[in-house]
């Protein structure tokens, strides 16, 4: 499989197809540059990269937009496809069944090279020289509460028994050049090992890490099983071992390829004011919380080196492409390990994570004989309650798979023509996502609400399911043909 090493790698992937823009003029890391990234977005442009940044050394780049909707045509997920070593014209389907199979292969554990080796030693800083203010940390939303230092770079953090090391996105904000603030949440994977840091009264060791093989914020991005490493499941996927190197100032290890490193330790009190910030439910609230602190001790980088934004908010955004596509391959993987009949999984983009639907064959019934459908539902809903996955989006639906839940067009008919407004759905309470904009403040709170999986399966072929009225299937083969055939001498 090939695959792009390094986020340099993946620019002349994207701009090999038509899918790069390169900003010549002088943009200004104080919203400019994530203004024109938020509007590529609602363009479907070409992924911006800003070549000159006012207030930073020239050399120093931002690029916006890395793994959003493509502009190409007929290959919407390209940029997606190629952060994972595909090919950029891959269907939904085909991304999901790919990244749901990765799960049941073994990791491949990343390969140490020297520090000659790895090119984000190309630059060490370290005291004074170590901050942040080199850098062109982007101001993102005029409401936030400050720059944010991280928005598509992952977050390297072990257990203090060293059994566990995760690879996790989560936003941070820049206090100053030497401090940052960011979430760090239970049940989110940083949160569960800063717990671990916070038990015995230490700060825990971080490398923060922008750039790198497209993968990496990928893989960062999605759920993959507590207690797995991300950079086995990188080489997995890939089908070789990732180059890592180790930190300076810790035994963590980062990838080698990355543009830019940043080390220090994470507090053990919530002594920082975080937020507000614009969250992947498209809207820009206005709390702030109490989060740890993370200092800034070391910084290494690549020469010239280029700081990947994010400007997060209404879809469609690399949240939902990416941990959107992650979260639908988890769930799929899990109801095919529990050996449901399931066609696909998908997080549907436009609802900005907060619904999933769930595709199965026509020949369920074979599969599931005796069994109808509000107890194939019910089993579907039995399994998403197991996993953490299952729960992080607030509305499932469940429909046959001659619906493709890619197709906006295909999914908005089948919701409006076989979803029942009140009945055959079933309401599961439990953990939610606090994020999701659709949950009333005391269920946020609370970090408790329900889940709601609707049936909108038909009868069985034959037995009463009606046929499409589209052009597809309402006119026999030789009429149709017959229509395309003079189709453009109308």
């Amino acid at each position: 499989m090939n695959h792009d090493k390094d986020l340099r790698g993946h620019i002349a992937a994207l701009e090999a197809i038509g899918d790069l823009r390169r900003v010549q003029r002088e943009v200004s890391w104080d919203m400019e540059a994530a203004a024109a990234t938020r509007l590529s977005y609602e363009r479907t442009a070409p992924a911006p990269l800003f070549e000159h940044v006012t207030g930073v050394a020239p050399g120093f780049r931002l690029m916006g937009a890395p793994a959003a909707l493509s502009s190409v045509p007929g290959k919407p997920l390209a940029r997606v496809a190629l952060s994972l070593g595909l090919p950029p014209d891959l269907t939904p389907a085909q991304l999901v069944d790919r990244l749901a199979a990765t799960r049941d292969l073994p990791p491949v554990p990343p390969k140490l090279v020297s520090r000659e080796e790895a090119s984000c030693k190309q630059n060490v800083l370290t005291g004074d020289d170590a901050t942040l203010d080199r850098f062109p940390v982007p101001r993102v939303h005029e409401q936030d509460g400050g720059r944010y230092a991280n928005t598509w770079g992952i977050i390297v953090a072990r257990t203090p028994d060293g059994s566990w090391t995760n690879w996790s996105i989560a936003r941070i904000m820049m206090i100053d050049g030497k401090h940052m603030t960011g979430l760090v949440m239970p049940p989110q994977h940083i949160g569960l090992i800063w717990q671990e840091w916070a038990k015995i009264g230490e700060p825990m060791p971080y490398a923060l890490v922008q750039g790198g093989a497209p993968v990496i914020p990928f893989v960062g991005g999605i759920q993959i099983p507590e207690g797995a490493d991300e950079a086995g499941f990188i080489g997995a996927l890939q089908g070789d071992p990732l180059e890592v190197v180790k930190c300076e100032l810790s035994d963590l290890e980062v990838p080698a390829s990355a543009e830019i490193v940043i080390e220090g330790h994470l507090s053990v009190e919530r002594s920082g004011i975080e937020g507000p910030f614009g969250e992947f439910a498209g809207y820009i609230p206005d709390e702030t919380s109490h989060q740890p602190v993370y200092t800034v001790e070391c910084i290494t980088h690549r020469d010239n080196p280029i700081w990947p934004v994010v400007a997060e908010g209404r879809p469609i955004d690399e949240f939902h492409t990416v941990t959107g596509v992650g979260t639908a391959a988890e769930l799929l993987h899990a109801l095919r390990a529990a050996g449901l009949p399931i066609t696909t999984a998908w997080s549907p983009l436009r609802a900005a994570s907060h619904w999933m639907v769930v595709t199965v064959p026509a020949d369920w019934r074979d599969v599931l004989p005796d069994t109808d459908s509000q107890e194939f539902v019910h089993r579907i809903g039995e399994v998403l309650q197991v996993v953490r996955s299952g729960r992080l989006s607030s509305q499932i639906f469940v429909l046959d798979d001659d619906i493709d839940p890619a197709d906006d067009t295909d999914l908005l008919w089948a919701l409006a023509t076989r979803i029942h407004p009140t009945q055959r759905a079933e309401t599961w309470t439990g953990p939610i996502h606090p994020l999701l904009g659709c949950y009333l403040d005391t269920e946020r709170a609370t970090l408790t609400g329900p889940v709601v999986v609707h049936d909108g399966l038909q009868p069985a072929p034959g037995h009463g399911r009606m046929p499409h009225s589209s052009f597809a299937h309402a006119y026999p083969a030789h009429i149709r043909q017959l229509v395309l055939d003079h189709w453009d001498e109308d």
